[in-house]
Order: C-alpha cells, then structure tokens, then sequence
C-alpha cells in the first residue's frame, strides 16, 4: 500500500457546467490558490467524507484527494492532470483560467 502524501487537496467537478472546482471550508471554489490544504490524513478524509453530501445533492462529481508539495512558499500539484486542471480547458488558453496574466490563480500560499 502506498504511502498518503503528506499533504493534499480535495477536488471535484461541478455538475451545472464541469467546472473543477476546490474545497474550501465546507464549500466549493473555482481556484486552486483558494483550496485548502490538508496536512494529515484525518482532516482530509472528514473533508472528502462531508463533500460526499454535495455529490448526493447533486452539485458535484467524484470527489477526490490529490497530491501537493510545497515548493518556493507556494503549493503545487504533484501529478499532471492536476495541473492541467488547475489550468483550465487545454484546447482554450483564451478563455477561463488560462486567459489569466498571471499564474496567480494556480498558487497556493501556504
């Protein structure tokens, strides 16, 4: 069994539009920088626990914890499909999350 990464965010897609979306205090945000951080296994299992009433009610789609690091003060998505969806659609850079001049939406200080 694999070591749980210590520390990790919780993400989902939104139904209404399939918008990915961040956890952060017991609600949904669109950025990445906004997300809470989770550095043990117990708080991120009882935030993926009470995301699963957003999936019963239908705002959101297969919740899930992924790896992070930090790394120069900020945090950063370990994997590479997370870092293409804290980016945005791949095929639109002029539009959404993309079209930002900064990478500022995709930072996380912790």
């Amino acid at each position: 069994m694999a070591a749980t990464p210590a520390l990790q965010v919780l993400t989902s897609n939104r139904l209404r539009d399939g918008a990915v979306v961040y956890w952060q205090a017991g609600a949904w945000v669109e950025y990445f920088k906004d997300a809470d951080v989770f550095h043990d296994k117990p708080l991120a299992d009882a935030a993926l626990a009470a995301a699963m009433v957003f999936v019963k009610d239908r705002v959101v789609v297969n919740p899930y914890l992924f790896a992070v690091r930090e790394e120069a003060g900020q945090i950063r998505a370990v994997e590479q499909r997370e870092i293409i969806r804290c980016a945005g659609p791949s095929v639109r850079r002029d539009l959404g999350k993309q079209a930002k001049p900064s990478m500022e939406a995709f930072d996380v200080s912790i």
